[in-house]
């Protein structure tokens, strides 16, 4: 059931009005969302289902390297795994995007050429988001001109938690606009915003300033992805839509390293924003080590036989 708020007059962007609007948002009910959140963990699928579910999965994961250490052929290799996941199944869809630093972009994008495959970037001084906005934006522009489609850029943890609201919010719009045709992923890094309340403000911060998806974290804070986050966005952006009309997507990343993980996010969407968020379109899962775990349980699944883990390239 969508929960009632106040409006937004877009017209007043203040850091008054975004207060005014951010705190009148209904509080969380913390142990309400773990309880929520717990109940639907449990739920088990029929094997039909689960085998549905783990191709559903697999087309919504963010194939992703953010490593210092990353190379043009590493990401080469890992554009070749997102385009055909197990080379010996071909039935196997490919994954939603591949997700890479700004300056493998054009790497990426080269190796996917005619997949149909996207390339996200993380640009905006990602992991911290500390850096002018001027950088920022840079970043962004040249990531899009060297062919990402997506842009995941990272909040101003510290102002939004110092109340500088405005701020936050004209970053997201300067950010957006700089995207150009390219989808806008604001991460919100929940393991920095303390509260669930906060979580639910910066989710409703960040679509009002236009972002396309709200996106967890960075991976490189804990906690990430975890269920009740999840839950609680994914309830934002089921009430931003009820209240505007406009589909926001949801994207959790980090820890999400197994089938049953995802499948869990699966219900988390299909029983709080419901079955139109089930598309790579709307929901997409950032991981790197998730994919094999799904290629393996797929593959027992329809074979009756379970590959070992170095059956598959490791990422």
């Amino acid at each position: 059931m969508p929960v009632p708020h106040t409006a937004f007059a877009p017209e007043a962007t203040t850091n008054h009005a975004l207060r005014a609007y951010l705190h009148g948002l209904p509080g969380v009910d913390e142990v309400g969302a773990r309880a929520r959140a717990q109940d639907l963990s449990t739920r088990s699928i029929k094997t039909t289902a689960k085998a549905k579910a783990i191709d559903l999965a697999i087309s919504m994961v963010d194939l992703t390297t953010l490593e210092g250490a990353d190379t043009p052929g590493k990401v080469r290799s890992l554009c070749a795994k997102a385009a055909l996941p197990d080379p010996a199944d071909r039935t196997v869809p490919h994954v939603g995007a591949v997700c890479v630093y700004p300056d493998m972009v054009a790497t990426a994008v080269e190796a996917l050429r005619g997949t149909g495959i996207g390339v996200a970037s993380v640009a905006t001084a990602f992991p911290s988001g500390r850096a002018p906005l001027e950088v920022k934006l840079a970043d962004t522009r040249q990531a899009v001109a060297d062919g990402a489609s997506e842009i995941d850029m990272v909040i101003d943890r510290g102002a939004f938690l110092s109340g500088d609201y405005l701020k936050v919010h004209e970053e997201i719009v300067a950010v957006k606009e700089a995207c150009g045709e390219a989808h806008l992923k604001v991460i919100l890094e929940t393991g920095e915003l303390v509260t669930y309340d906060n979580v639910r403000r910066a989710s409703h911060l960040a679509m009002r300033a236009g972002g396309d998806f709200i996106k967890t974290s960075t991976g490189k804070v804990a906690p990430a992805a975890t269920p009740p986050v999840t839950l609680i966005m994914l309830e934002a952006v089921r009430d931003h839509f009820a209240a505007t009309g406009r589909r926001i997507g949801v994207k959790p990343a980090g820890g999400i390293r197994t089938t049953k993980d995802a499948v869990r996010n699966l219900v988390l969407v299909n029983e709080t924003a419901g079955p139109d968020w089930l598309t790579p379109d709307l929901f997409r899962i950032g991981a790197s080590s998730l994919l094999n775990d799904l290629l393996m349980q797929r593959t027992r699944l329809s074979t009756g036989t379970y590959p070992g883990p170095d059956y598959y390239t490791q990422d």
